[in-house]
């Protein structure tokens, strides 16, 4: 048995060939490029996600930053105004004791004018 192919039946034959599989070709290249739009399209999505995340902490971070810096600057404008406060409210050790040697000084000196005017009293009698 022999089979006789003319030449353009191999030609169309080749050409059949190359066309199915440039067809098969072209459908495996459409369906890796499906695949591969998924894969970016989840990659996106998570990237999203991540990013949504992360400022969130971000956003977080700073807000608690914002408040420890209120604190900071509520805590320092209490001090300065105990600062200011302190003088009207504190006394030293030191200005108590010259006071009260003042008072008692001139309490001396009140009894001695009162003991010298109950003796000049007693004397004229």
């Amino acid at each position: 048995m022999s089979v006789q192919v003319d030449f353009w039946q191999l030609v169309m034959l080749l050409l059949s060939f190359f066309a199915f599989v440039g067809a098969v070709g072209k459908l495996l290249l459409t369906q890796i490029d499906k695949r591969l739009d998924e894969r970016f399209a989840t990659q996106e999505e998570v990237r999203r996600a991540g990013q949504q995340i992360w400022q969130k902490a971000f956003d977080d971070h700073m807000a608690a930053e914002r408040r420890e810096t209120e604190a900071l600057h509520a805590l320092e404008k209490d001090f300065l105004r105990f600062q200011g406060d302190l003088p009207l409210h504190y006394i030293r050790r030191e200005d108590y004791i010259r006071n009260q040697t003042i008072i008692e000084s001139k309490l001396d000196g009140l009894a001695l004018r009162l003991e010298n005017m109950q003796l000049k009293g007693n004397r004229h009698d």
